[in-house]
């Protein structure tokens, strides 16, 4: 078969006035009549909502638990190709004369900042807690639960949900769309990714279909991100001394509460998503930045320095070595060791790929738009390699002082029995002593904890209208940022209420499913795509788009 030069027009319609002048209306109002009826149905019928919700998230996550994990197994595997492969590396995101638009800090400050920051502060003390309590390897006998035979595993297994799987998985998304927007001319958006499979028939309702489905495993993906940093902020204002009212007799955060950290955090949100991502998205990226070097100075100067150097870089000797096994291994068979190793698989590592897959359409069009003009290993290497070395340096001595606090003695139990978003706290106060310099470290961490929250969901109400724009950014989308600024804090609260993050969990899960099928297209794509420009090169026929038509910045 000849040659033919790639597709470089994907016409999207759009409405040509109105209030949704510039917006597909296929994909804006199906999306939003979908996260409609979820918030509707989620405060008129809780009950059922919360039954329904659980019953389809256990379905899959007994069902499709292999399935996640070969995908991101693949996603890994795919990134490593495509890095080291010499003609895909040298390939830039963009024409051969862009240039990069940010500087490293920046771009590195975003990426992070986006794409997990804000689950540092929660789950870099409280996941090594959790697994150094129990993993895979206490279940089968060869460690001990709570034991220092079992510190270097925590480290592994925390590592294999916050490393290399989980950025590649958003590499993948990212390379997808940057390479089809800035090299082809493609629209930015998720079904331009798709173009070398599906072609033009991608103008129609196959092009809608795929958007649509972006922009609800978006929302819920974030949704779940915020809601887990909604009850830490919570937690953080009440100890800082907002009010007692934030928190309920049971010591977790109050209908209130949730309410009011809810309206602070969507508002600000708002507020700096409509001034772009050169602005106010860059500005709280270098802030957060900022502030994570010196709570990371401080855990590595006074918290356990020598016991996280340890769990850093032995730990990431283990997890290396032992990724291979970790991401293909399922676990299943009828006696009761297998089944809790597999219950143990379905509530944290199938959770955590169907997270990550929720998470990769708002992170991979984000890191798109911010990485114009790098080469494909440039991209790898700054979307894989760096934002996981800086998820175990967080993890190594956030999680590892808690662990050694625990082990002296010195904590006696407040770490353990702290809620997921207190247990930072409750380090902080051992650390420091319960007077004015705690009370400074957590307004430090309150404030890191909303510059992380507000930075995750400004830049998804910005990726949101940018997919519902058919790929377009600009003023236009104002009152459509204000909407969806709205919507997401509608979902967060909704869900939060009626069955806490328990229920933001499921419907994330449930809403990840279909997405994780478009990855796997857009990395068959992707793959073929760069294969058949090898070819066109060689054959003198221009695999670019002319640079008129490349998306404006």
């Amino acid at each position: 078969m000849a040659l033919k030069p790639p597709l470089t027009k994907l016409p999207i319609k759009t409405a040509a006035s109105g209030f949704y002048r510039g917006f597909s209306m296929d994909v804006t109002i199906t999306a939003k009549i979908i996260i409609g009826l979820l918030v509707i149905w989620a405060v008129a019928f809780p009950d059922q909502a919360a039954s329904v919700l659980n019953g389809l998230n256990g379905f899959i996550l007994t069902n499709f638990a292999t399935w996640y994990v070969y995908v991101m197994a693949a996603f890994v595997i795919v990134c490593i190709v495509l890095a080291i492969w010499p003609s895909a590396g040298r390939l830039k995101l963009g024409l051969d004369t862009d240039e990069p638009e940010f500087g490293y800090f920046s771009w590195f400050s975003m990426m992070f900042g986006a794409g997990i920051g804000v689950g540092m502060l929660t789950w870099a003390v409280a996941e090594p807690i959790y697994h150094f309590g129990n993993n895979p390897d206490v279940m089968q006998g060869f460690a001990t639960a709570k034991g220092e035979d079992n510190i270097l595993n925590a480290y592994k297994w925390s590592y294999l949900h916050w490393g290399f799987s989980a950025w590649s998985s958003y590499a993948i998304a990212g390379l997808g769309l940057g390479y089809f927007a800035y090299r082809r001319g493609l629209p930015l958006t998720i079904r331009s990714s798709l173009s070398p499979l599906f072609g033009a028939r991608l103008s129609g309702n196959v092009g809608h279909l795929v958007d649509i489905v972006a922009v609800v495993a978006t929302i819920l993906g974030v949704a779940q991100t915020l809601g887990f940093g909604v009850n830490q902020f919570v937690d953080g204002m009440a100890r800082i001394g907002v009010g007692d009212w934030l928190m309920n007799a049971e010591g977790k955060p109050s209908s209130a509460g949730i309410v009011f950290a809810i309206v602070i955090i969507m508002g600000a949100s708002t507020l700096s998503a409509l001034s772009g991502v050169g602005k106010g998205i860059k500005w709280l990226s270098n802030i957060n930045m900022v502030l994570s070097i010196f709570l990371l100075g401080f855990l590595i100067l006074f918290g356990s320095t020598f016991f996280g150097f340890r769990a850093l870089f032995v730990g990431m000797w283990e997890y290396v070595i032992a990724l291979p096994g970790m991401i293909f291994t399922i676990y299943s068979g009828e006696n009761p060791v297998d089944q809790d190793l597999a219950g143990w698989q379905g509530s944290w590592t199938v959770f955590y790929w169907a997270w990550w897959v929720a998470f990769a359409p708002f992170v991979g069009l984000f890191l798109a738009r911010i990485s114009k003009g790098r080469t494909i290993r440039e991209f790898v290497l700054g979307a894989v390699i760096a934002p996981s070395i800086m998820c175990f340096i967080w993890f190594a001595w956030a999680g590892g002082t808690a662990i050694d606090l625990e082990l002296s003695g010195q904590a006696a139990g407040k770490i353990f029995g702290a809620t997921d978003g207190g247990k930072i706290f409750a380090m902080t106060d051992i650390l420091l002593g319960e007077g004015v310099l705690s009370w400074l470290m957590a307004v430090v961490i309150v404030v890191l904890l909303m510059t992380y929250l507000v930075t995750s969901a400004d830049s998804a109400v910005l990726i949101v209208n940018t997919i519902n724009a058919a790929g377009d950014e600009g003023p236009k989308a104002r009152p459509h940022i204000i909407f969806w600024g709205v919507a997401l804090g509608a979902v967060v609260a909704a869900l939060l209420l009626i069955g806490g993050i328990g229920a933001i969990q499921t419907a994330m899960v449930i809403g990840a499913l279909p997405f994780s099928v478009v990855m796997v297209l857009m990395a068959v794509a992707l793959i073929k795509a760069i294969y058949l420009d090898g070819k066109r090169e060689a054959a003198g026929i221009s695999t670019t788009a002319p640079a008129e038509t490349t998306p404006a910045e």
